[in-house]
């Protein structure tokens, strides 16, 4: 039973975080925020007062609060609440870390050159122990100690790194995600002067998500607040439930040092009790934390499908959708107005079930290229979507005036620079014009073109820029030879993936980008964390998932423990069921009126008693469908 309480009692928790955030004298703190439970409402609210009172101050001594973000989408929301004053640096923290360290050329190189020379050791020193040289994994393996002593030798000819938050980072003078983060650590941790900047410019640094921050970072950051606890305040925003990726930092928010301060906003705006009800649950032996429910907010409804794997899947979350309104009464589950967000555990399941599989599933393969294409900024990708799709969109709906705005702004051949230094401007004007009406020629006849015909008239017409790997994968098609002369490393597996990703039909980037841009129905577990929806169809399968860091049979009692997750258990260790806990916990705190839980298993009847034995549901909230 729940204590007597109200809907404000969180107010006091932006005050006491406002007091941290004092320049004479600093408080470092952890806030634990729960899912709905307003942490960018109250980051927003403190930043303002801080802004109110301290920002003059700010400006004259040139200093600035470090806001860190877990998505660019984000950045872009907390920088419009704060009307994007000059006294914030809103940003990811790959961004972030880049403006820090892009400077330190010499120092960059000095890391790389003994990280890659650590590298390779390893390396040789596992080659050294294979038995057969001829097998994958050897050859692999001798591969990468080629492609790392490239790199060693091209390092001398860099001048000067490049990097880009939301690009392929493929050549060789550029760093890629994980380098920037581990190389901003190793400065923080080793440089002086570094450290003297750093505290300088950003006496305050505020990290939302900050439970899954790289570790190295964030111990890297303790250890400077630890150090310069009178001139830093160090702000923590996060959950530990709400960690789903293994860089992050374990335990994160326990065993804190002793002067800083612990805050806990315990109010759930966001869901009906129901759904409250069922997180608390679903968290009672991770940790504990209990939420409150709005008291306006007590009803919601909460239902579980357990459903044998052999049945038809888009029959059966139809069937499921139909169920739902019967027993909510809420005719968004069905029918024209449907309004529900369907959960996914993997975002290959969604892309198979939208029909954009083709073109997402190799690229996704690529993890240099993951966190790019799921937020839709990978600038090769950006060509497609943000340029051929809107000319595309435009030509369907016969709008000429917006083709030509497009083109005006994207394409080389109208530069105002080039335009002016032409003496034949109608002319290179109407040539212009011809070579856009080839490349929307490819749509004639109500045909859809494939990637690769679309990127070979763009390359044949100069009509836009290429970007450099797109231009990459073009030669190498058109080559009967291998082309390394720019010096990609890795490059195979990337190019590959994108000559294989072109393959693809044009109509998929249009399902691609309706994906990404979350105006599509479908999300998945961990992508939708910060997000919330009415009504959530929640899919968990296994089998379809083809994953191995989480597993929902495990979790809900279907298949046995292994040893290694006995021995991690007993060892105080992560298991694969703690994370799949705390994923299950984020895709159902999404929802704010009502949830389907929709689970395939090869046990539908074990599956429906588990669940009730937990005490997650009761059992006429359980239907098995066979």
């Amino acid at each position: 039973m729940m204590e007597q309480y109200n809907n404000d009692i969180d107010l006091h928790v932006d005050e006491e975080i406002y007091k941290c955030l004092n320049l004479i004298s600093p408080k470092s703190f952890f806030l634990f925020a729960g899912a709905g439970s307003g942490k960018t409402r109250t980051l927003v609210n403190v930043l303002k007062k801080v802004s109110d009172n301290f920002g003059k101050d700010y400006r004259l001594r040139n200093k600035k609060v470090a806001v860190i973000t877990y998505t660019n989408a984000a950045a872009n929301e907390i920088s419009h609440r704060l009307e994007h004053s000059s006294i914030f640096h809103v940003s990811t923290i790959h961004s972030f870390s880049w403006d820090l360290i892009q400077n330190y050329t010499v120092d960059i190189k000095a890391w790389i050159e003994t990280n890659l020379n650590i590298e390779i050791a390893e390396l040789e020193k596992q080659q050294s122990k294979s038995r057969d040289l001829n097998n994958k994994t050897s050859i692999g393996r001798a591969k990468k100690i080629e492609s790392k002593r490239e790199r060693l030798l091209a390092l001398k000819r860099v001048q000067k790194f490049i990097y880009n938050p939301n690009g392929d980072n493929i050549t060789k003078d550029s760093l890629n995600h994980n380098e920037v983060i581990s190389i901003t650590a190793y400065f923080i941790l080793s440089k002086n002067l570094f450290k003297r900047i750093l505290l300088n410019k950003y006496p305050i640094i505020l990290i939302d998500e900050s439970q899954d921050t790289k570790e190295g970072l964030i111990d890297a950051l303790f250890d400077l607040q630890a150090k310069f606890n009178n001139e830093l305040s160090l702000g923590l925003i996060g959950d530990m439930m709400q960690r789903i990726y293994a860089d992050g930092k374990e335990g994160l928010g326990n065993d804190l040092p002793n002067d800083w301060r612990i805050f806990v906003k315990k109010m759930n705006h966001r869901s009906q009790r129901r759904i409250v009800e069922l997180n608390n649950a679903i968290r009672s032996n991770i940790d504990n934390q209990q939420q409150y429910w709005r008291i306006e907010k007590n009803k919601g409804i909460v239902r579980l499908f357990a459903v044998n794997r052999t049945t038809n899947k888009e029959q059966t979350e139809e069937l499921i959708r139909q169920k739902m309104y019967d027993q909510s009464g809420d005719e968004n589950w069905t029918g024209v107005e449907q309004d529900v967000k369907t959960l996914t555990i993997e975002h290959h399941m969604a892309a198979k079930r939208m029909g954009f599989s083709n073109f997402f599933d190799p690229l996704y393969s690529i993890d240099k290229l993951k966190t790019s294409l799921l937020d839709g900024s990978l600038s090769s990708v950006s060509l497609f979507t943000k340029v051929i799709l809107p000319i595309y969109i435009a030509f369907q709906a016969n709008n000429k005036f917006a083709i030509a705005n497009i083109i005006k702004k994207y394409s080389p051949l109208v530069d105002k620079q080039v335009l002016r230094e032409n003496t034949k401007k109608l002319k290179a004007i109407h040539e212009t014009n011809v070579k856009v009406q080839n490349l929307l020629a490819l749509w004639s006849n109500d045909k859809q073109p494939s990637l690769m015909e679309i990127l070979k008239e763009i390359k044949h017409s100069g009509l836009f820029h290429l970007p450099n790997v797109l231009n990459i994968v073009l030669a190498r098609v058109d080559s009967e030879s291998s082309f390394d002369e720019l010096e990609i490393e890795n490059d195979d597996r990337i190019l590959l993936a994108w000559e294989k990703a072109l393959q693809s039909s044009f109509d998929e980037i249009a399902k691609y980008n309706e994906y990404i841009s979350e105006k599509s129905t479908f999300g998945t577990h961990q992508g939708v964390k910060g997000l919330e929806f009415n009504r959530v169809m929640l899919v968990i399968d296994d089998e379809e998932s083809r994953g191995f860091m989480f597993s929902y049979d495990k979790l809900f009692g279907i298949k046995p423990l292994t040893s290694t997750d006995e021995r991690n258990f007993r060892e105080g260790k992560e298991t694969g069921v703690d994370r799949t806990t705390r994923l299950f916990y984020v895709a159902c705190s999404r929802a704010k009126e009502s949830l389907a839980i929709v689970a395939y298993t090869d046990d539908p009847e074990m599956l429906k008693d588990n669940v009730v034995k937990y005490g997650w549901l009761n059992i006429d909230e359980v239907e098995v469908i066979k």
